[in-house]
Parts: C-alpha cells; structure tokens; sequence
C-alpha cells in the first residue's frame, strides 16, 4: 500500500490543504464565528488572543488528513470523480464527523451534539472537495 508514496501528487495535496485552509477560515471566521463561540459555552468569556497553533495547528492536520486521503485513494485505484466523492463522503462521515462528535463528548462541551453538528458541513464538505482536488489532479 505505501508503494503509491513516490506517486502522489504534492502540488494537489497542497493546493487541496490550501482550500481546506481557505474555506475553514471561511467557515468558522465568517459564517459561524457567534455560533461557534456559544456551542462552546464562551460567549460570556473575552476571546483568547490567537497564536500561531491558531492558524498553523488546523492548517497542519488538514495537511496530514489530506496525504493520509491521497494515499489511501491511489492505494485504492480511486479513479473517477464519482468514486473521489464516494470516498469522500465515506471519510467525512465515517472519520472526520465521527470524530468531531467523539471530541465533543466531553465534559468541557456543554453543547456535544449542537458542537458535532456545527462541525459537520465544514467538515464533511471540505472532504468531499479535497477527495475531488486530489482526483482531477490525479
């Protein structure tokens, strides 16, 4: 399986990590930013000054998800954009979204289900446009 390494293609695993990037910051700074804050239970708290794990921190493990996907579609022979999107439907829910809900199952979530549901466009939607990036761009 890791034979499709020397493979991939790097210019669309970073032009793939770039649009997560850009839609996040879309996403969570523009369209649900008050909603965001309040499935967290901080509305009433100042806003924590952002760092450097702010932004690189997300950047970085979308990065990891998006080599993780194209070595698992090329290991698979995922060759059409129909299979891209199935394949990316089924690591949105099945990884990213599951995982999402599973961290906010958490005590520190006053808000688990509302958190898991606010997540999920982002991120069931930024899968199913990385799996088609990397599938166009073979």
């Amino acid at each position: 399986m890791f034979d499709v390494i020397p493979e991939l293609n790097w210019l669309a695993i970073l032009l793939s990590t770039g649009v997560l990037a850009v839609l996040g910051g879309i996403y969570f700074g523009a369209l649900v930013p008050r909603q965001y804050v309040a499935v967290l239970g901080r509305q009433d708290l100042p806003a924590p000054e952002p760092g450097l794990v702010t932004y690189a921190g997300p950047v970085t493990c979308m990065f990891v998800v998006v080599v993780t996907n194209a070595v698992l579609m090329a290991a698979l022979g995922v060759e059409s954009i129909g299979d891209a999107l199935a394949f990316g439907a089924i690591v949105g829910v099945g990884y990213l979204v599951a995982m999402a809900f599973n961290i906010a199952i958490n005590p520190s979530f006053p808000r688990p289900l509302a958190y898991g549901l606010l997540n999920t466009p982002y991120f069931l939607g930024g899968s199913l446009v990385s799996c088609a990036i990397l599938q166009l761009m073979g």
